[in-house]
């Protein structure tokens, strides 16, 4: 329990209100009760304020004056409520030592919590504080940086490397074998070696059941910072930007180059071998197909059909725009004629 003197105090804002209310938890805008500390960040939820039960509200000063209880207020109501939720809930602390049931080939720091069932093999690099939970397998040869968290039944291939405070959720499978295969004369396939490695960065999560594949030849890099929600695929030779982050279910096929401090929406798939730019923003569900230059929100998507139908359709949507403006030419034309006929 802290007060919103506390809370300022900490993080800053302008108070209104009575500094000495105890905040016991945080909730949204429509649901808080008293006791709760609830935020307002998006106008679409402008009509919960004028009732909202909460003892206090972080806002923005263009909606300080519609709040009926005390209120923080800042530019940025969404990051500040972000804060003050790591302060109030912080990680909890597992034990440390290794459990009875791991079976550890490699040397561990006494700092460090390695759970039930873990799987370590040689040659492996656990940095200080780092947890890995229950029925973890971890391969040879792999480095974790310090302050790490892995939850359990994660799994990562020999030779991967992980950053710093990485939080990686469970299920998550890490430098498996990219989709590389070379078509023989009869119709089968042949397996191309995976070769490379999956190179992480300080600061990344990685969400429950996202799979990153391992280079073919050169490294899978995820650099400092990006955030990928659940069910993620990201494939071999890729490179996603500091600072990136992705929503669920992305796919992103092969040696396509993501751009620093991009966003990419849920469902959205780029092709393999693109480039995106740094500052590049792709909406929800749509498909990128070719690379993108300039910063800036792209969206769409085409519907399914036959790939010569689909050729042609796009070629003609790609003319639109010159489409219309020759179309409102004609109309111009058309109405000076039907004036000149009038006249006659």
């Amino acid at each position: 329990m802290v007060s919103l003197d506390e809370i300022v105090a900490h993080f800053g804002g302008d108070l209104v209100g009575n500094g000495e209310i105890a905040i016991t938890s945080l909730a949204p805008l429509g649901n808080a009760g008293p006791g709760q500390l609830a935020f307002l960040s998006n106008s679409k939820y402008q009509a919960q304020l004028a009732e909202t039960r909460a003892a206090a509200v972080i806002l923005s000063p263009t909606a300080a004056a519609a709040c009926p209880v005390a209120a923080i207020i800042t530019p940025q109501p969404y990051l500040y409520f972000a804060r003050v939720a790591r302060w109030l809930q912080p990680p909890l602390q597992a034990p440390r030592g290794i459990h009875p049931s791991a079976v550890v080939d490699s040397a561990i720091p006494g700092s460090a919590c390695i759970g039930p069932n873990v799987r370590i093999g040689a040659d492996v690099l656990i940095g200080e504080n780092a947890i890995i939970e229950a029925n973890c397998v971890i391969g040879s040869g792999v480095a974790i940086g310090a302050d790490s968290m892995v939850y359990p039944n994660v799994t990562i291939y020999d030779g991967c490397r992980v950053g710093a405070r990485a939080i990686i959720h469970a299920g998550a499978v890490i430098g498996s074998d990219g989709f590389g295969f070379a078509r023989e004369v009869d119709g089968h396939w042949l397996k191309i070696p995976q070769t490379g490695s999956v190179i992480i960065g300080n600061d990344v999560e990685i969400g429950a059941n996202t799979t990153i594949d391992r280079g073919a030849l050169e490294d899978t890099v995820i650099d400092d910072g990006v955030k990928l929600d659940n069910q993620i695929q990201i494939a071999h030779n890729v490179r996603v930007g500091a600072h990136t982050a992705m929503a669920g279910c992305v796919g992103i096929a092969g040696s396509a180059s993501i751009g620093a401090r991009c966003t990419i929406g849920g469902g959205a798939i780029i092709l393999g071998h693109l480039t995106l730019a740094d500052e590049v923003h792709v909406s929800a569900g749509t498909l990128v197909t070719k690379s993108i230059a300039q910063a800036g929100t792209y969206t769409g998507t085409v519907p399914f059909m036959a790939h010569d139908d689909w050729l042609k359709n796009f070629a003609r949507l790609r003319h639109l725009d010159a489409m219309a403006d020759k179309i409102r030419a004609l109309e111009k034309r058309l109405a000076r004629f039907e004036n000149l006929q009038e006249k006659d």
